[in-house]
């Protein structure tokens, strides 16, 4: 099944239903809801789904928006926070999507966990493989401390998004949709690329998935830290879905397949009918860019 997801275009529309239209003219009978629907756009969604003019695959937390937020924020709360406040309202607004989601027959809601607080390494490791920089000993070094600072500071912050977590798992249990837990570019981001086969021995619910986003893995693997076809295969049995975007070198993402360096190739043999593959374009790609990003992908992974 193929989607395409709506941050290609939810902050150009007023109205839910058209918003959708524009979508389902790019010949998709599948849309995602991403985390940037503003809960104006949800009667016009309702409708055009009630109508039968597209189907909804998956959900992104946090869907609705939740009030007086107007942009999209999937990171506003975080599973991962000490902040006893700030995971209630994550809970809260989580458990919201996923009534969101089995309102509209969505199969999937994506989550992102949080992340470990500690100092950021990631923008300047890209910055350093920019320039050339990633094979010096300073380069070697960074890697190691954040390699060792995130080890050092995650379990706290793993044991309140698990606690957390544990109860999404019964509402989404009881609602029959799926949480599909995704890879995140910022190695400051849980889980941790190494943490996934554990954490999904943990969390062994039928609900819990694994949800594959494309450019992120490519980042990561563009900085040295995973390989990512290979990292793709090991989570492969647990995988519900993808996010499907290119990424120029080292980190521009949200581009349509083909305009970066994603061996698209490589990746095909972990890609399955049942998997939900979404396309998430960036919303500065124009219609023609978005089509030829289509074909292109398609020529290579099929048309199922």
């Amino acid at each position: 099944m193929y989607a395409f997801s709506t941050c290609w275009n939810s902050h150009r529309h007023a109205d839910g239903r058209a918003m959708l239209r524009e979508i389902r003219e790019l010949g998709f009978e599948y849309a995602e809801l991403s985390h940037g629907i503003r809960v104006s756009l949800l009667p016009g969604i309702f409708d055009a789904v009630e109508a039968g003019e597209i189907k909804i695959s998956s959900l992104h937390n946090f869907c609705p928006l939740p009030l007086g937020v107007n942009h999209a924020a999937p990171n506003l709360y975080k599973f991962t926070s000490l902040d006893q406040r700030e995971r209630e309202s994550a809970y809260r607004h989580t458990l919201k999507t996923i009534e969101t989601a089995a309102r509209l027959g969505a199969k999937v809601v994506v989550l992102h966990l949080g992340r470990i607080e500690m100092r950021e390494y990631t923008d300047r490791l890209l910055e350093m493989t920019a320039k050339g920089l990633n094979n010096t000993p300073k380069y070697e070094k960074l890697c190691a401390e954040v390699m060792n600072k995130r080890e050092e500071l995650k379990e706290r912050h793993l044991a309140v998004a698990g606690e957390l977590l544990r109860r999404i798992i019964r509402d989404a249990e009881k609602a029959g949709v799926r949480l599909g837990i995704e890879n995140r570019e910022a190695l400051e981001e849980v889980p941790l690329e190494t943490d996934f086969p554990a954490f999904f021995r943990e969390f062994s619910s039928p609900v819990v998935a694994y949800w594959h986003d494309c450019g992120h893995a490519q980042i990561k693997e563009n900085i040295g830290f995973i390989h990512h076809a290979l990292h793709l295969e090991s989570l492969a049995d647990r995988m519900a879905g993808l996010h499907i975007n290119d990424v120029a070198f080292p980190g521009a993402d949200h581009l349509a397949p083909g305009m970066g360096g994603i061996d698209w190739g490589a990746l095909k043999p972990m890609i399955k009918p049942e998997h939900i593959k979404v396309f998430e374009l960036g919303p500065w790609l124009p219609a023609s860019e978005v089509k030829r990003g289509i074909a292109y992908l398609q020529s290579i992974w099929g048309t199922e």
